[in-house]
């Protein structure tokens, strides 16, 4: 039950990154090394839209339980 609440509020806040970017951009700022790497003058705003994708394909990942299995097998210490 909880990884569905967490995974519905996931993708609440990745929703809102992708959708209220400028929101994200004006209370946090601008992140330097995103400007440098991402574009020339857009970088953080691709960034927080890239952070919010990320963060809405992790929570279905979370309600699926597909992120557990991946857990299970990237830190198991037997043989899968």
């Amino acid at each position: 039950m909880g990884r569905f609440i967490f995974g519905i509020i996931g993708i609440i806040i990745g929703s809102l990154m992708v959708i209220k970017t400028e929101w994200f951009l004006r209370f946090f700022g601008k992140i330097e090394w995103a400007e440098q790497h991402l574009g020339l003058d857009g970088g953080t705003s691709l960034f927080y839209k890239l952070l919010g994708i990320a963060a809405i394909i992790l929570s279905f990942m979370l309600m699926t339980g597909m992120l557990e299995s991946i857990f299970e097998k990237v830190f198991s210490t037997g043989n899968i």
